[in-house]
């Protein structure tokens, strides 16, 4: 898969803007881009120019001013992609933006497709897979903790990682296979004794980077949050409390809420998608209905659960007998859940009322968990709801820089890699031969080449750029 023309797009995102910017890469950049560039001051050439300088001037047609722009040179090899690489920053009407390209597609360009740029910097050695991987996890990153881990990976943080172990791997199946060509002397070049320390210290870095996947993945994608619990408890008041805004509507009447709505937020620098759902109750309204069963949807694909119900205390008598089942059904349905039971509308009782309240309900410790104390309406409580949500992601690693796979690809790599590191331990263990110690390692270096880049296929490169937005 090698490329020789020069393909164009637009680098910043569609639409009008105070700017935009137009890119293009390949062996012609330059002198295309020179071909439609007349300078400010003078007649200089692009090609002449020194490696990342800026040149203001004007986009020609041949007579025809399309706009004035400054134009960004970098030539290979020191350029994003290897390749000379030329960015026109032009004013960002679509009509302006739209005839700079159409302009280099008739001098001899390519539109570029999805990712290729970020492909090519890949292919000429610029970048290796998991750092191009992260390029397009840093563009999608919209919390703190997710850009954290996408920064990380795109210096090399996670590949060098592995590309350290691939290396001291690398090396003993070098003596192994040395072994091989002298397998009628009898001779051992790979110390046995020391192999097996390597393959237990490459399994417990395997298995750390495997585990941390778990809060890697909640990172990157968010947590998801259902609210749920007995209509008019205020479940969209929380909702509202937690976004800030009016998102959802409220209501005196019960049962408003019919269908689940949905949105994120960042808590800590970690994302926590909050669903507020239908009301739970019996019901012979059939829209009501549906709203309950997707209710019950939510909760299984949810991490976490808060039901919601009015203070015990509060008018209306707080938790019904109803609610008490509901929390105990969902306990028992989902018991690997977080759930957190909220008392809401503590803005109706006294101080008194509060801590005597809280008393009683440590005495239940052993029946009601996670118990938070809230008003939506006042916002009373609402910070502490949200310290509870953040304790349940396991953010020291990400406090300590550590390593942190957020990829699903580099996680079943890892996956496989693992299982045949083991397999050469028990090789070893059980004194298994030279030539089929040397099968294992061979897959085990196979799937670690997976996650950086050394082995790879045409497919492969194709699902992974297919992903990235057109100009990157």
């Amino acid at each position: 898969m090698i490329y020789h023309d020069t393909i164009v797009a637009l680098a910043t995102p569609s639409g009008a803007g105070a700017i935009a910017v137009v890119r293009l890469s390949g062996n012609d950049a330059i002198s295309i881009a020179d071909s439609c560039f007349k300078s400010v001051k003078s007649q200089k050439s692009l090609s002449d120019q020194k490696t990342h300088t800026i040149h203001l001037g004007h986009i020609m047609d041949g007579k025809k001013t399309i706009d004035e722009v400054l134009v960004s040179v970098f030539k290979n090899p020191n350029s994003y992609t290897g390749e000379h690489v030329v960015e026109i920053s032009c004013h960002g009407s679509n009509y302006i933006q739209r005839e700079i390209i159409q302009l280099f597609l008739r001098k001899g360009c390519r539109m570029a497709t999805a990712g290729e740029f970020t492909l090519r910097a890949f292919l000429n050695g610029k970048l290796d897979l998991s750092q191009a991987e992260a390029v397009a996890d840093l563009i999608s990153s919209d919390n703190e903790a997710s850009h954290q881990i996408a920064m990380q990976q795109m210096r090399g943080g996670f590949s060098s990682e592995i590309a350290k172990l691939r290396e001291e791997l690398l090396n003993f199946a070098s003596l192994i296979e040395l072994e091989l060509d002298f397998a009628e002397e009898d001779v051992e070049f790979a110390d046995r004794t020391q192999f097996k320390d390597l393959t237990e210290r490459i399994s417990f870095v395997l298995k750390r980077l495997i585990d941390s996947f778990a809060v890697g993945n909640v990172i990157k994608n968010g947590i998801p949050v259902a609210i749920v619990g007995e209509p008019n408890v205020g479940k969209s008041t929380l909702l509202n409390a937690l976004l800030n805004e009016e998102r959802a509507i409220v209501s005196e009447i019960a049962g408003t809420t019919r269908d689940t709505i949905e949105d994120e937020i960042s808590i800590g620098g970690i994302g926590f998608r909050f669903i507020d759902t239908a009301g739970i109750r019996e019901t012979k309204d059939v829209v009501e209905s549906i709203g309950i069963r997707k209710t019950f949807e939510k909760i299984e694909q949810a991490q976490v659960v808060v039901y919601i119900s009015p203070s015990p205390l509060a008018p209306k008598g707080g938790i019904s007998s109803d609610a008490l089942k509901e929390i105990k059904k969902i306990k028992n349905k989902y018991p690997l859940k977080n759930l957190i039971i909220v008392f809401n509308k503590m803005d109706m009782l006294s101080e008194e009322d509060i801590q005597n309240l809280k008393s009683s309900l440590v005495n239940r410790k052993s029946k009601i968990e996670n118990v938070q104390f809230i008003s939506a309406k006042t916002g009373q409580g609402v910070q502490e709801f949200k310290d509870t949500l953040l304790d349940f992601v396991n953010t020291g690693a990400l406090r300590n820089n550590d390593t942190i796979v957020t990829n699903s690809r580099h996680y079943d790599s890892l996956l496989k890699a693992l299982d045949e590191v083991d397999n050469v331990k028990h090789g070893l263990e059980s004194g298994l031969s030279g030539d089929l110690l040397a099968i294992d390692i061979r897959q085990a270096l196979y799937h670690f080449g997976e996650i950086t880049g050394e082995i790879t296929n045409d497919d492969l490169l194709g699902n992974i750029f297919a992903n990235f937005c057109i100009g990157k």
